[in-house]
């Protein structure tokens, strides 16, 4: 035990191995479920209904804290690359690093961007506004999920360049984006957050079905009969 505690190595694995279990339980429940709100609310734009606008209200306070804790989980993390593994960024930071950056400064920025007029711009702005920064709000939850797909799958099969003098070159980004792991680690992810988002939210709503709250949540039992 005093031995794996003396460890540099083992230790920094452990703590990159904790903090990136504990982050992946959020990002993959958010992905998923700004697609069920862009659904919800496009069905509430298209029939009125009272029962779509309250589940997207409802939805959007969990997405949110969801959103919440995976940013605040999520940043030690990319801090740690630097941190814990410091001669594996100078090695592979030119491509690495700037898929990283593409995540933060393309995807993360266009979904909290428009994630404070999905929550709070009900009443204030008009609903097809609304709509359309939920569009953008899931657009830039899956942009994310992408380029961290893109540098997890280059990771297990690198492309477009090779290592020189102890350094990775990028020869080709289109190739090093799009290695040979990357569409199945997307697709892969894509379908994993669906799971994961539809199997909270049903079990959420089994929950106040059979406590008998939030009428929104029940089946119109005349279409049971």
């Amino acid at each position: 035990m005093i031995e794996l505690l003396s460890n540099t190595v083992a230790l920094s694995r452990m703590q990159f191995a904790l903090t990136a279990i504990f982050h992946m339980l959020w990002p993959v429940l958010t992905t998923g479920m700004a697609i069920y709100l862009v659904i919800v609310e496009g069905l509430w734009l298209k029939t009125r209904n009272p029962d779509y606008y309250h589940h997207a209200r409802f939805w959007s306070k969990l997405y949110v804290l969801n959103f919440g804790i995976g940013v605040a989980s999520g940043l030690p993390m990319e801090f740690q690359f630097g941190t814990n593994w410091a001669p594996f960024s100078e090695a592979v930071g030119d491509f690495f690093g700037s898929i990283l950056g593409f995540e933060g400064a393309m995807a993360f920025m266009l979904e909290a961007g428009f994630l404070g007029i999905m929550l709070f711009g009900w009443g204030r702005v008009h609903p097809v506004i609304h709509y359309l920064a939920t569009i953008m709000v899931a657009f830039g939850a899956n942009l994310s999920t992408f380029w961290i797909l893109v540098a997890n799958s280059w990771l297990q099969s690198p492309a477009g360049g090779e290592m020189v003098n102890g350094k990775f070159v990028v020869s080709d980004y289109f190739q090093a984006i799009l290695n040979p792991f990357m569409v199945k680690s997307v697709s892969h992810m894509f379908f994993a957050t669906l799971e994961t988002s539809l199997f909270v939210i049903g079990g959420i709503s089994a929950w106040y079905i059979l406590n008998n709250r939030h009428e929104a949540f029940l089946p119109d039992r005349s279409k049971l009969c």
